[in-house]
């Protein structure tokens, strides 16, 4: 603890305390023309769009609506996504790189019309993004940055101090951009879905596809759902026919402090170009001001205790600005595509009927909205200037080769070591509110004991591809370090691409 509060206990996102309304699970066999699974920015922006064209569409989700991804953002809605489009010009060329650009700026504007026509209170406002450096390494990132810029006509402004106590070497501000609560957006726009005719189904689990002429989605329930296309936009593809897409992505977790602080913030979006990640921006709360500070990224299910990384942003929070209270902690992750350009459409070029949506790469508003609208577009049968782009059949020698060699090292690097790992640990060993894998029967296992003594005991070998999973002391879930999968205590799936929960062992 840095001053006079506490950290709380349990990790809660500050947007998921707005109320939602419940739908029903599905119960019975049914008939879309498109059936959507996941209910966060991408499937439901999808089935709005749908829902007006009178297409007859479900949106199915395993848990609630908008408590995945979209419910544990920092909700910038921005084209100014960190240090990329020198990259991407060094990889793609001018070209795709403005398109990537006005694809997210399209999806600005595309936010801020639906806010102004429907007259949606979600605490918009428009905001800068500053992108700032702090060392002379990324200062040199950020000129390239500017550079970049000036060569897709995007306004900016290039600045060397910050309305904040942050010593910096420069700066790159991109005018004119937003934030909002995510959620009290995605209501309403969920409240226009059903009015126009649109279904939604929670706790309803999708487990695989039947890719016949006329694809079927299989959900736990043994039940089905008969459709003309299917929306993959539960984060990371629930059904990978045989597209490898575990192997062409990586997931990173990062972590959000929600505050009061001492010092009034001065307004913008910021975000460190060096690392780790240091993020900030405010959002109004009952007439108050309350501050996220976020970052500290990490490949899922590995490095350091996880409630290490919430301490290093309370230090910096603390230092930048004072905190006077702390009341909600979260963390989220996102999947990363080689190439850090998402993967928007079919999910195979022999499967034009089932699509996909992943790796926003942590932007996942505009991103998000932007696959929504080529999602639409590819099921109306328009033309979409952003296919070829998001076109997930794209391959490219550099950067895909090198990354693809680095990334699939690494799983098999963690999947030998929780194999091979000496595990010393007995589930009578550990201390309230302790997890740990464990030795149960001479086989590892993952065990936690809960605050009131309770042990929660369950195979600790993720249900995707085999790996061991690892305890996550922050956020008190299970954390694959191959693929990302992440359970609960009980072993329920909490993120993909696992589809089954771990089993639940005697001890």
């Amino acid at each position: 603890m840095v001053g006079n509060y506490e950290m709380p206990t349990f990790p809660e996102s500050y947007w998921r305390k707005y109320p939602l309304p419940i739908f029903n699970k599905l119960t019975e066999d049914q008939t879309f023309d498109v059936a959507i699974i996941g209910g966060g920015i991408t499937g439901i922006t999808a089935g709005y769009l749908l829902a007006k064209e009178g297409v007859k569409v479900a949106i199915v989700e395993a848990g609630r609506i908008l408590t995945g991804t979209t419910g544990h953002t920092t909700a910038k809605i921005t084209a100014q996504h960190n240090i990329i489009y020198d990259e991407l010009i060094s990889h793609f060329g001018e070209e795709k790189a403005r398109l990537y650009y006005d694809a997210n700026h399209g999806a600005l504007n595309f936010i801020r019309k639906t806010i102004q026509t429907h007259h949606i209170d979600c605490d918009y406002s428009d905001q800068d993004a500053i992108i700032y450096a702090s060392t002379d390494q990324g200062k040199v990132k950020v000129e390239k940055e500017a550079k970049a810029y000036q060569k897709l006509g995007i306004t900016s402004t290039t600045v060397n101090s910050l309305l904040l106590d942050i010593d910096i070497q420069n700066g790159l501000v991109m005018h004119n951009q937003g934030q909002f609560h995510p959620l009290k957006y995605l209501h309403k726009l969920v409240q226009l879905f059903v009015e126009a005719g649109g279904t939604i189904y929670e706790n309803t689990a999708a487990m695989d596809i039947d890719d016949g002429e006329r694809p079927q989605v299989m959900l736990r329930n043994g039940k089905k759902i008969n459709c003309d296309y299917i929306i993959a936009a539960s984060h990371f593809p629930f059904c990978d026919k045989k597209g490898l897409y575990f192997a062409r992505m990586y997931v990173e977790r990062a972590y959000i402090l929600a505050v009061k602080t001492k010092k009034l913030f001065p307004g913008g979006m910021y975000i460190s170009a060096d690392s780790p990640t240091r993020s900030l921006r405010c959002t109004p709360m009952n007439g108050e001001e309350l501050v996220l500070i976020s970052g500290d990224g990490h490949k899922t299910g590995q490095g350091i205790d996880t409630l290490k990384h919430y301490q290093a942003l309370e230090q910096f929070g603390a230092q930048v600005l004072g905190i006077e209270n702390y009341l909600y902690r979260w963390s989220a992750q996102d999947m990363y595509t080689l190439d850090k350009v998402p993967y928007v459409g079919s999910i195979l070029e022999s499967q034009p009927r089932i699509l996909i949506a992943t790796g926003y790469r942590k932007w996942g508003m505009t991103n998000g909205t932007s696959a929504a609208m080529l999602l639409k577009d590819t099921i109306l049968d328009k033309v979409n200037p952003y296919k070829d782009l998001y076109s997930p059949h794209r391959f490219h020698a550099d950067p895909d080769v090198k990354k693809f060699i680095s990334t699939n090292l690494d799983v098999a690097k963690n999947l030998i070591k929780g194999k091979l790992e000496f595990i010393p640990n007995h589930p009578d060993d550990l201390e309230n509110d302790e997890g740990s894998p464990v030795m149960v029967n001479g086989k590892r296992a993952a065990a936690y004991r809960d605050m009131e003594g309770k042990l929660h005991l369950v195979d600790g070998t993720c249900t995707h591809l085999g790996c061991e999973v690892e305890w996550n002391h922050g956020d008190r879930t299970w954390d694959c370090p191959c693929h990302g999968s992440r359970y609960s205590v009980d072993g329920e799936v909490i993120d993909g691409p696992a589809v089954k929960p771990l089993a639940k062992l005697e001890e």
